[in-house]
């Protein structure tokens, strides 16, 4: 009987142990994504905006050339 006791608690604490590292595991993914996501946003807007500068020198070349 205490054999069988101990061998459910031990089971019992392994899948609370179990469950406990999946969560941290999800847990560590989705702030990874969350900043890799983050990351991506800021590099087009970066991209867009130099876009717009490049577009603007030939404008500023023409009107000093006026």
């Amino acid at each position: 009987q205490n054999r069988f006791n101990s061998a459910i608690t031990n089971l019992g604490n392994t899948v609370n142990n179990l469950t406990s590292a999946r969560s941290r595991i999800e847990d560590s993914d989705y702030a990874t994504e969350v900043s890799n996501m983050s990351r991506a946003q800021i590099l087009q807007q970066a991209g867009t905006s130099v876009l717009a500068q490049a577009n603007q020198v030939p404008q500023n070349v023409l009107s000093l050339l006026r």
